[in-house]
């Protein structure tokens, strides 16, 4: 066979080859950053506010008053502005990555006689996502925090079932930004978190009190009001180098009276300063958790997927 021959043999397997890694999706697909990974499934987040105080229902970053004291949030929730965002941690294993999100409040508050209040508050949710061979996988279902319960959540067709713990409902998803996003809800005041629209009194009508959040990367908008149908939240990585995980590893040997964010391992600061419990409210100290620090009872399905680890309980 001639050079020419020979060259056009390996010209054409090349193109063949070529070709064949194009076509196939499986193949070319590259793993997606976990921001970008995030960004793809964060919840569209319908929040509850009460117009006793709005503000008290913003979802921001925990530092949003520029320090990371604990035991000042509540004294300056009216002294800076409520910049949207939400956190974010990503875990994986061979199967599946885990996306935890959570919404920050300064205030976990109540206009209600004889019930209790409590400086800093946080709540969220894991998401579960198949690695199907696509950049951004396929999610399967959801595990929200409602206080100190769990409920969970499926998209219609998700292979997931009963199992330790029963599934609660159907978990609505909507596009947005070129991928389907699950919607979550958290009610006022109290911020527990549900799939929507299981949580609060806010559905989106025009006739309700309520914001609207929409995830981002890089806007982290500050709503116009209580009532506000289109607020970019901005995506916070957990582990971002000075962020909340690095602070709770800088504080882990240090006392409680020692500490300035955190006073014991996933549980952050909080004290009655600042008017938390006045009038007829009662006002609980070091009462917020962190990811890492929800549990129900003795199960602790966040935990591990946040570290990377094995999952202790899980959906069927």
């Amino acid at each position: 066979m001639s050079l020419k021959k020979l060259f056009l043999v390996a010209l054409g397997l090349l193109v063949a080859i070529v070709v064949g890694i194009f076509t196939d999706n499986k193949v070319i697909a590259q793993p997606a950053t976990d921001l970008a990974l995030a960004l793809y499934h964060a919840p569209i987040h319908y929040q509850d506010t009460d117009s006793t105080k709005y503000s008290a229902d913003y979802i921001t970053r925990f530092d949003y008053d520029s320090d990371w004291r604990g035991t000042n949030n509540w004294d300056n929730l009216f002294q800076f502005p409520l910049s949207s965002h939400g956190y974010y941690s990503v875990a994986e294993t061979c199967t599946h990555w885990f996306i935890t999100y959570s919404f920050y409040h300064p205030q976990d508050w109540t206009d209600i006689p004889f019930d209790q209040e409590h400086e800093n508050d946080l709540e969220g949710l894991l998401t579960i996502v198949r690695k199907d061979g696509s950049a951004f996988g396929k999610l399967e279902g959801v595990v929200t925090v409602f206080h100190n319960d769990f409920y969970s959540y499926t998209p219609t067709g998700s292979p997931l079932r009963n199992g330790a713990e029963s599934i609660d409902g159907t978990l609505t998803m909507n596009s947005y930004s070129g991928s389907l996003h699950p919607l979550t809800t958290q009610e006022a005041k109290g911020h527990g978190l549900k799939a929507w629209p299981d949580a609060g009194n806010f559905k989106g009508a025009s006739s309700e009190d309520g914001i609207i959040y929409y995830p981002s990367q890089t806007t982290a908008e500050l709503p116009a009001s209580g009532n506000d149908r289109d607020v970019q939240y901005q995506l916070v990585d957990v582990f971002a180098e000075a962020g909340m995980w690095q602070h709770q590893l800088n504080e882990a040997s240090l006392s409680s009276s020692s500490a300035l964010t955190f006073a014991s391992w996933g549980t952050f600061k909080g004290d009655s300063s600042g008017g938390c419990g006045s009038d007829t409210p009662t006002c609980s100290t070091n009462s917020a958790n962190t990811p890492w620090g929800w549990d129900q009872g003795e199960r602790t399905v966040f935990l591990k997927p946040l570290l990377g680890k094995d999952i202790d309980e899980k959906i069927g």
